[in-house]
């Protein structure tokens, strides 16, 4: 979980890890020099449960690092990842674990409810795939950071591109490489909050993001940047239309 100034929204998506029917989990907290009262509030919560773990960068780095730095230092064979203002639903981790070990599955993913700031529903559920490849998710990402889960001794510890935006997808491409699908689950097993300031709003900042993954990630040609894209940009419409 990396947080930065989160302190509004922090208690609550630490309070939805604790409240997993799953028990055996280990919260890895990377704050990323915030200036709101966020680090304390979440050493706190490490000093009465010692799944917690906080850490504090050395200066302000972004998403990407702060994950990554979780990512090392995880010991666990399977990792997921929870945003400081989103939060998981009880049962996301069992049955997300149950899926992976009954099916043999080394990635997958879940629906999710998306809600305003104050968790009121403001868009229909998004419902995600059976499955999706590689070339299927540079069309359209129907992973979210908030439910992905891979499995570490079947894939290795992937770490996400140190890029400004766009670094989960980032990682979604460097492990569909490794393994030829993720598996998505109907249920909605976590609750995405949009604030009103979020980048994966800003429908003009998001596009260029994307191309530049295209490009500048997975060096991929011109032509074929542009056919993703077009296909990105539709699925994009619909995805926020409702």
């Amino acid at each position: 979980m990396p947080v930065y100034n989160s302190f509004r929204y922090l208690a609550e998506s630490i309070q939805s890890v604790l409240g997993q029917s799953y028990k055996n989990w280990q919260l890895i907290i990377v704050d990323d020099c915030s200036t709101d009262g966020s680090c304390e509030l979440a050493l706190e919560y490490a000093k009465n449960d010692s799944r917690i773990k906080v850490y504090k960068l050395d200066k302000n780095s972004g998403p990407a690092v702060a994950r990554n730095f979780a990512i090392e230092k995880a010991n666990g064979r399977f990792i997921s990842f929870l945003d400081s203002d989103d939060l998981w639903k009880p049962e996301f981790l069992i049955t997300s674990l149950d899926l992976m070990l009954e099916k043999n599955i080394e990635f997958c993913f879940a629906s999710y409810h998306r809600c305003d700031e104050n968790l009121n529903p403001l868009l229909s559920d998004f419902i995600v795939p059976e499955k999706v490849s590689y070339k299927d998710i540079l069309k359209t990402n129907p992973i979210s950071c908030l439910t992905a889960v891979y499995d570490t001794s079947r894939i290795g510890k992937l770490l996400m591109p140190n890029i400004i935006k766009r670094q989960d997808y980032g990682l979604w491409l460097k492990i569909l490489k490794q393994t030829v699908f993720a598996y998505g689950i109907k249920k909605p097993l976590a609750i995405y909050r949009i604030r009103k300031q979020s980048v994966s709003r800003n429908k003009v900042k998001a596009s260029i993001y994307q191309w530049r993954t295209y490009r500048d990630v997975e060096h991929i040609s011109l032509v074929k940047s542009i056919y993703y894209f077009i296909h990105y940009a539709y699925y994009g419409f619909i995805k926020y239309r409702k």
